[in-house]
């Protein structure tokens, strides 16, 4: 039977465990370019403290579809995604944004933001130096913040440090989640305007990355790829242990060319998925 207190960074899955009691809580289903979707609004403290998230907007994409490799599956989920980033005003209106992409590469449950960065158009430097030829992009710069196991450097540390080097509208973060529902591994993408605190998900929470830490507004894209041992079994030696699919860095690469590609089109709007293909590869 599955444990309802396993560690969960989805607000969808956070909210489903409370249920619709809460005036705060706002639920709604979603059908976006064929992919389906939900909403939760986090409204106000109450809310907040019964799913233990931060007051905010929480979008989540399911791309089971994309994992069965069902025929436009890719195209849609990454139109999709897109729009849904776009949902969010700050992303919308933004002209130059920093994307944060966090973890260790090293680890494969962990890569999915430096695997990310691999398929993101970066332009800042183009529109610098050829801002004609450039006009129709956004400035767009992307940070590796690594781990600070590796670094020395907390990220929230090096990640303000660029934020005021750069001066970006915005940040998107991106990151790997935990999940607490075997159904939502690596079929899930988050998307929400609060921010996140890197390794919150496997109980290692560092310096929170949000409009508080950074000065400007911060998304967090993640994507769930470990899930708590405590969904399975409350032994005791069950606790700290988080398990990944066998097929995990399959997973994590198909998430993370998904993610980085809806970023590209909700950034560098007027491109189409050919278009991205051909910048990127």
């Amino acid at each position: 039977m599955q444990n309802s207190f396993a560690r969960t960074d989805l607000a969808r899955e956070a909210s489903l465990r409370v249920g619709d009691k809460l005036e705060g809580l706002v639920t709604e289903e979603l059908i976006i370019s064929n992919c389906r979707a939900s909403r939760v609004s986090v409204a106000d403290k109450a809310a907040s403290d019964a799913i233990g998230k931060p007051i905010g907007e929480y979008y989540t994409l399911e791309m089971a579809d994309y994992v069965k490799r069902q025929e436009n599956s890719f195209s849609d989920c990454a139109h999709a995604l897109s729009e849904l980033l776009n949902k969010l005003p700050f992303i919308n209106s933004a002209n130059s944004v920093l994307i944060a992409c966090l973890g260790n590469k090293a680890v494969t449950p962990d890569a999915v933001g430096p695997d990310t960065a691999d398929s993101l158009i970066v332009t800042r430097h183009l529109k610098s130096s050829l801002p004609e030829q450039f006009q129709a992009f956004s400035s767009v710069s992307v940070f590796r913040t690594g781990v600070l196991g590796t670094t020395g450097i907390e990220s929230a540390d090096g990640l303000k440090a660029i934020c005021d080097l750069v001066r970006p509208d915005c940040v998107i973060a991106v990151d790997a989640l935990a999940s607490g529902e075997l159904s939502r591994l690596c079929r899930n993408v988050q998307i929400c305007d609060t921010g996140i605190s890197p390794g919150s998900g496997v109980g290692n929470n560092r310096a929170a990355l949000n409009a508080d830490t950074l000065g400007v507004p911060v998304c967090a894209i993640g994507v769930p790829t470990v899930i708590d041992a405590a969904a399975f079994t409350d032994a005791e030696e069950a606790k700290g242990l988080f398990v990944t699919p066998r097929n995990i860095d399959e997973l994590v690469k198909s998430s993370a060319k998904l993610i980085a590609y809806g970023i590209n089109l909700a950034l560098h709007k007027g491109l189409t998925i050919e278009d991205v293909d051909m910048l990127v590869e």
